[in-house]
């Protein structure tokens, strides 16, 4: 079976079929929701609700994320009801009561969040079956090989990533991003924290941000790495 390709915002079936050939399991409208998927739907521009809009003038989509609203949905309703969302802006709105109702078919799940739960859920059952296969192992252990990190790092870096990956020194090293032990048989058997590796590629050698959060959105082995990328920002205030 060919591949399916998502659109920029799929429907619920699109996304169940996607995601069912990714992950060989089948997919539920329920299932989008309970992995913390957040459906959109298309507002067209409705001038009783300027607020709402703002200079979107041809409409937006909403996202569909309030606990009451996900609930109804997970539970089987007949239709969509939102009752809270977010403007054109992106700020939290309340809608007027008793909310906004759509037809189940007017759903749609941006191709970027199924993308990055493909790739949590791939990272997730590799995890699983290296445990299986070395039960003393630990999920700190896990991490991107040689060839993923060239693969995402070594077109914007002004250095030899291969050679410095195999000299394991400083960052490239047990002391920095590469996992302790994992080379204890052989280097290739080493793999890095992709998370540490950037951000101290960033710290030491000044790669710029851009390239590097844009790489973790480009690359479905670094999906399931993106929260952590993502909060490590947001800690050190980046």
């Amino acid at each position: 079976m060919s591949e399916i390709e998502l659109p920029f915002r799929a429907t619920t079936n699109e996304a169940c079929a996607w995601l069912a050939q990714q992950t060989g399991s089948p997919w539920t409208l329920a299932r989008l929701l309970e992995n913390g998927l957040t459906p959109v739907v298309w507002l067209d521009y409705d001038a009783a609700y300027p607020e709402l809009f703002g200079d979107a003038n041809g409409g937006y989509a909403a996202p569909i994320f309030f606990q009451d609203d996900i609930a109804r949905l997970a539970a089987g309703s007949e239709d969509v009801l939102i009752t809270f969302t977010k403007d054109a802006y992106k700020l939290p709105a309340r809608l007027p009561a008793p909310g906004f109702r759509r037809s189940l078919d007017e759903l749609r799940f941006p191709k970027k969040d199924l993308e990055r739960l493909a790739g949590k859920l791939k990272h997730e059952a590799r995890q699983a079956q290296q445990q299986t296969q070395n039960p003393g192992a630990s999920e700190s252990q896990f991490g991107i090989s040689k060839a993923e990190v060239l693969t995402a790092f070594s077109s914007f870096v002004r250095l030899d990533l291969g050679r410095e990956l195999d000299a394991a020194v400083g960052i490239f090293g047990d002391d920095g991003a590469r996992v302790k032990a994992s080379a204890r048989k052989s280097k290739r058997n080493a793999v890095w924290n992709p998370v540490t590796l950037a951000l101290g590629l960033h710290d030491v050698y000044r790669v710029p941000l851009g390239p590097l959060k844009r790489a973790f959105k480009s690359h479905d082995f670094l999906y399931a790495w993106e929260s952590d990328w993502e909060e490590s920002l947001r800690l050190l205030g980046k």
